[in-house]
C-alpha cells in the first residue's frame, strides 16, 4: 500500500510542473492619456479575466484566469498616472491576481484585443478620469445668447497613431506617432502666434485615441478645420514624397490610396478601442441634410489641401501634384473640412533621415501653416475676426490697363491718402493685375 501511495506521491509532483497555462502574462505598458489612463497586458495567449474595484482604500483588483506572471511590475513608470502603486499575487494555483493601488477612484473598463500585424493577445485596462461638472458662469449666458462676431478660426491638429500604436517604423526604429507629433506641436505653435486662429491638439502626448473619438474632439473643440498629420509607408522602400488627401466619395483614387487608408482606418484594432447628429431627422430630411453638408466640407477640403500641397512642395519632395482622395475613416465629418497630410515615406531611408530632423520638421509645419493661412484668409468663416478684418479691409479690386490710384480712389468715394494707408502703399505706383482693397466709404 506504501508503495502504491508514493506512486502517486511522484506522478503528481511529475503533473504539477508540466500544467499547460493558458497564458504568460510577458509585459506590462502604461500610457496615461488626458481622459484615461491605458494599462496594457501582452498575453502569449487568449485568457479570460475578471475584474472588480474595492473601497477604503480604492483599489482595482484584476484576476487573470490560468497564467503566469513573467512581466516585472517593478519597471513601470507610475507617474502622471491615478495608480500609487501595482501588486500581484497568486489567487490560487492557477490565477495571477494584479491589484492596482489608486490615488482616487477612476472608474475601469477592461477589453480583450486580437492579435494583429503588430502585437499578439491583449488585455487592456482603462482607468477613466472622471469628467467635474462645470459651473455656469454669467458669461456662458451670454454667449449662448451673443455669438462673439470675432471669434477665431480653430484649426484641429490630429496627430496620428500614438501609444499602444506606433504607426509606421523607419530605419533606426523611427516612429511615425513621434515624428508626426513634433510636427503638429510646430504647427500648433505657428497658429498660436498668428492672430485670429486658435490651434487645439487632439494628441499631445504618448497616447492612442480612437479613430471617431478624433473627429468628436474636434467637434466639440468647434473646429473650422482638421489637419490630420501622418508619415507614409509602403512595402517598397523606394516610394518617396509627400502628399495632402481629402475624402473621396467613391473610394479611392488610385491603388495606393486604397492601401494607405486600409492601413490607416485598421489602427483601432493596434491601439485598441474598446458625427453630424441626425437622429431627430425623418430619413429623407437627413440624407439631403448629410449631402448638403458633406459636399460643402469636400469642397473646402479640396481647396485648402491644394493651397498645403502647394507650399509643401516648396519644402519637401511631392509624391502627387495634386490632392488625392481616399476613404480614410478620420475624414469622415460631413459638418468639417479635413485634410489628411502624409508628410513623406518613413520607409524611405532618405526621407527617414529628414523626417526625423527638426529643421525639416518646421520647415512642414510653416508649409502646412502657409496653406492653413491663404485658405482661411480668402476665406473666412462667418462670425470670425478674419472675416471681421476682410471686411475692414474692404472689397477687393484688380488693377486693369488705364488704372490710377488716384482714378480708383475717386470712382469709390474716398481719399488718396486712405486708400494708400489701407494698402500699404509707399506710393501712387500700381500695376495691372495688382489686387488692392477699397475701404468702405
Amino acid at each position: 500500500m506504501g508503495k502504491v501511495w508514493r506512486s502517486l506521491g511522484v506522478l503528481l509532483a511529475l503533473l504539477s510542473p508540466l500544467h499547460g497555462w493558458a497564458a504568460d502574462i510577458e509585459k506590462l505598458r502604461i500610457w496615461p492619456a488626458p481622459d484615461h489612463t491605458r494599462l496594457v497586458f501582452d498575453l502569449s495567449g487568449p485568457a479570460n479575466h475578471r475584474l472588480f474595484t474595492l473601497s477604503n482604500p480604492d483599489r482595482i483588483v484584476i484576476d487573470i484566469a490560468d497564467s503566469r506572471l513573467k512581466a516585472s511590475l517593478a519597471s513601470l513608470d507610475l507617474k502622471g498616472t491615478p495608480i500609487k502603486d501595482i501588486r500581484s499575487g497568486r489567487r490560487n494555483q492557477k490565477d495571477v491576481r494584479i491589484v492596482l493601488d489608486l490615488s482616487a477612484k477612476n472608474p475601469p473598463r477592461s477589453f480583450d484585443l486580437a492579435p494583429n500585424n503588430k502585437y499578439g493577445h491583449r488585455l487592456v485596462v482603462d482607468l477613466l478620469k472622471p469628467e467635474k461638472p462645470r459651473a455656469r458662469t454669467l458669461a456662458d449666458t451670454g454667449r449662448e445668447n451673443k455669438a462673439d462676431p470675432r471669434r477665431d478660426v480653430v484649426v484641429a491638429i490630429d496627430a496620428g497613431h500614438g501609444g499602444e500604436d506606433p504607426g509606421a517604423i523607419g530605419p533606426g526604429k523611427l516612429h511615425e506617432k513621434e515624428v508626426v507629433l513634433a510636427i503638429a506641436r510646430e504647427l500648433a505653435a505657428l497658429l498660436e502666434r498668428e492672430p485670429g486662429f486658435k490651434p487645439v491638439l487632439i494628441r499631445d502626448g504618448d497616447y492612442y485615441i480612437p479613430l471617431r473619438k478624433r473627429t468628436r474632439l474636434a467637434r466639440k473643440a468647434g473646429a473650422d478645420l482638421f489637419v490630420s498629420i501622418h508619415a507614409d509607408a509602403f512595402k517598397d522602400p523606394r516610394a518617396r514624397g509627400a502628399s495632402v488627401w481629402a475624402l473621396s466619395e467613391r473610394g479611392a483614387s488610385s491603388e495606393l490610396g486604397r492601401w494607405l487608408a486600409g492601413r490607416e482606418n485598421n489602427t483601432d484594432l493596434v491601439g485598441g478601442v474598446g458625427t453630424l447628429s441626425l437622429d431627430d431627422k425623418d430619413e429623407v430630411l437627413a440624407g439631403v441634410l448629410l449631402d448638403m453638408s458633406m459636399t460643402a466640407s469636400l469642397s473646402d477640403s479640396l481647396e485648402v489641401g491644394r493651397y498645403v500641397l502647394r507650399d509643401m512642395g516648396k519644402v519637401a519632395r511631392l509624391h502627387k501634384q495634386r490632392v488625392e482622395q481616399a476613404g480614410f475613416m478620420v475624414l469622415k465629418s460631413p459638418d468639417i473640412p479635413s485634410i489628411l497630410v502624409e508628410t513623406g515615406f518613413i520607409s524611405n531611408p532618405g526621407e527617414a533621415r529628414k523626417l526625423k530632423s527638426r529643421s525639416h520638421q518646421q520647415a512642414l509645419a510653416r508649409a502646412l501653416f502657409n496653406g492653413i493661412k491663404h485658405h482661411f484668409t480668402r476665406k473666412p468663416p462667418a462670425m470670425t475676426w478674419l472675416a471681421w478684418k476682410a471686411k475692414q479691409r474692404g472689397v477687393p479690386y484688380r488693377v486693369v490697363r488705364g488704372d490710377t490710384l488716384s482714378m480708383i480712389a475717386s470712382r469709390n468715394g474716398i481719399s488718396l491718402k486712405r486708400l494708400r494707408e489701407e494698402n500699404d502703399l509707399k506710393s501712387d505706383t500700381i500695376r495691372v493685375g495688382q489686387v488692392i482693397h477699397i475701404p468702405a466709404s
